[in-house]
């Protein structure tokens, strides 16, 4: 048993830990594209049977991170370059919720498709969207990481698509545009760091080989930090390079669910987590000044995204435009030299994941029971539609962060970071955000339960279990991981020993 750079114990034996991790949705994809259409038994429990063996493996190996273990394999690329599978904390903080989120998603998409044509393709292709996501959070360096990111880009294409109708095929294609064109910047600056650094694997407190190298060039160093960011911008929705992300929402809503949640936009955010904590490191950024202008546009994206939110109508392009806001937050906590800012930023990566799923699922079934897809044509729907009705009340309460809802935990650790930091410009931001957060979300919640409408007085069943079920899960979830942040495993707890790690406390 070796030690890494960071003091954890890694454990080279059992190197093979994530490619198991990845077979869990790889295996169930490749058989599923083989599958006719009608073998709904037997697609169901593969999809079922990956996910649940996904979230076992991961909650097995969360105990082992935390206590310094590290399992990783590597191996040559091309010359002078590895590719780099580890896990470690951040790493496994990431694979929790986009693993959890699977499962939930999968049972809903199960419900949500039934007897429709291409569900062979699409959950196939919902498999690999899982494998790429797990590998971003597995890449051990660089390199690595924009393997799995483009392929992400690749295999949420079709998820997109799927309908092909001229609404989908228009939004899949602005969604294909942007993201490639964002892979163009961020291509060309891990080249350029790999030519001038060579190769580096994310560390805490970042690579040694960075630190220099900054310290050199610090130019050079500046402008492969922006050509980056720029790069992953487009994924995580900051502006101005956000306008995929509400043309997207023509997908259905387990897609939707996926694109906010759990994959594309969280890749995103994670990169810049891994940009700036675990390849510059927080003390080389701010050196090179770069984190304070990522504030600001973090903290422009939360502001836009809230008043473009006000202005719709329409649920999932309101839902699109609140996401802009609300992952902002991540890159918000990370530019801020605050380990407590920071792990609010980490914590709202599952945080915005629970509640934004949830809202979601309610989407798609406001529009499956009763045909609703605006938010004028709400009024009424809590008394026909209150399980549906009381889970998007508790994730908007959440988003806008009324305690002890998981939203509140993000927002208070990024203040009293912001503070701590000398920032106090950033609780103006914040208190903005909660007040537009609200503005947008209580008029929601006030037609679902306080007006009335034709559809209070239509009776039936108010959705299968199978669409139902994940939505109420997910929205208990947003409270517990509220009421629980003091637990060990708790995604909070999580969130400060990964912020330990990267500030070396």
């Amino acid at each position: 048993m070796a030690r890494d750079d960071d003091g954890g114990r890694l454990l080279m034996s059992a190197g093979l830990i994530p490619f198991a991790v990845l077979a869990t949705s790889l295996i169930p994809a490749v058989v599923i594209f083989l599958l006719p259409d009608d073998a709904t038994r037997w697609r169901t429990t593969l999809n079922l049977g990956g996910a649940a063996a996904k979230v076992a493996l991961v909650a097995a190996l969360i105990p082992a991170a935390v206590d310094g273990e590290r399992f990783e394999w590597r191996s040559e690329f091309v010359p002078g370059v590895d590719l780099v599978l580890r896990v470690e904390p951040f790493a496994l903080y990431f694979l929790a919720l986009s693993s959890v989120l699977w499962l939930v998603t999968t049972i809903y998409a199960v419900g949500y498709f039934r007897d429709t044509p291409g569900r062979s393709r699409f959950f196939g292709f919902f498999s690999l969207c899982v494998v790429a996501t797990t590998g971003i959070a597995l890449a051990g360096n660089p390199v690595t990481f924009v393997i799995f990111y483009e392929l992400l880009t690749l295999v949420t294409y079709p998820l997109v698509v799927h309908e092909r109708s001229a609404a989908a095929i228009a939004g899949a294609r602005t969604y294909l545009i942007h993201t490639l064109i964002g892979g163009v910047p961020l291509l060309i600056g891990v080249v350029w760091l790999t030519e001038r650094v060579g190769s580096i694997d994310f560390a805490d407190r970042g690579s040694d080989a960075m630190t220099g190298f900054a310290a050199r060039e610090p130019v050079a160093a500046t402008a492969i930090f922006a050509l980056i960011v720029a790069g992953l911008a487009v994924k995580a929705a900051l502006i101005p390079v956000h306008g995929w992300l509400p043309r997207a929402m023509v997908a259905p809503a387990p897609v939707s669910a996926l694109l906010h949640a759990v994959a594309v936009v969280k890749a995103g955010v994670f990169g810049i987590v891994l940009l700036v904590d675990y390849t510059y490191g927080v003390e080389v950024a701010e050196r090179l000044g770069v984190l304070t202008p990522l504030a600001v546009l973090a903290s422009a994206t939360i502001v836009y995204g809230s008043v473009m939110a006000l202005r719709q109508d329409g649920i999932k392009a309101r839902l699109a435009y609140s996401t802009v806001s609300q992952v902002a937050y991540v890159t918000l906590g990370v530019a801020i030299v605050s380990a407590t800012a920071t792990t609010g930023g980490i914590a709202h990566i599952v945080n915005q994941g629970l509640m934004k799923i949830t809202m979601f699922f309610c989407a798609g079934l406001f529009a499956v029971v009763l045909g609703i897809t605006r938010i004028s044509e709400l009024d009424g729907v809590g008394r026909r539609m209150p399980v549906t009705s009381a889970a998007f009340t508790v994730a908007a309460v959440g988003m806008i962060g009324i305690p002890p809802m998981a939203g509140f935990l993000s927002k208070w650790y990024l203040a009293v970071g912001s503070v701590e930091a000398g920032q106090p410009w950033v609780l103006g931001v914040l208190v903005t955000s909660s007040l537009l957060n609200a503005a947008y979300f209580f008029p929601i919640v006030y037609r679902l339960w306080w007006k009335t409408g034709e559809h209070e007085r239509v009776t039936g069943i108010e959705a299968p279990p199978t669409l139902l079920v994940p939505a109420a899960v997910t929205a208990v979830a947003t409270v517990v991981v509220g009421l629980v942040a003091g637990w060990i495993y708790s995604p909070l707890n999580l969130a400060r020993i990964i912020t330990e790690g990267i500030y070396g406390l």
